[in-house]
């Protein structure tokens, strides 16, 4: 089962009190975007196997939104950090770096 730590409550919670939320720092365009713009936002997701920033709530805790990171494949987690942070924070991505040197996530690594 995956155990993700809130950071906005400091609660360690299993899945089943999360809710997911898709893919973390995605830009958002508003009024006057182009299709091309709109369709990227809505259909160009990244599905890696492997390292992955992902958005989650704490619905049956304190409700708030927030970043982890974790492998897709084998569900360890790297870390989560509150979900206003633009960028996945520096010891995160050391942690990650160390166990998978050469990673790469959009413009992360």
């Amino acid at each position: 089962m995956l155990i993700l730590h809130c950071p906005c409550c400091g609660v360690d919670a299993e899945e089943t009190e999360l809710h997911a939320g898709g893919e973390a720092h995605i830009k958002r365009f508003g009024p006057g975007s182009d299709d091309d713009q709109f369709h990227d936002y809505l259909f160009m997701r990244e599905n890696p196997k492997g390292v992955h920033f992902e958005r989650w709530q704490h619905a049956n805790g304190c409700g708030k939104w927030f970043h982890a990171a974790r492998c897709t494949a084998t569900l360890e987690v790297f870390g989560t950090y509150r979900a206003q942070t633009t960028e996945p924070p520096k010891d995160i991505r050391d942690a990650i770096t160390a166990k998978r040197p050469g990673w790469v996530w959009r413009e992360f690594s």
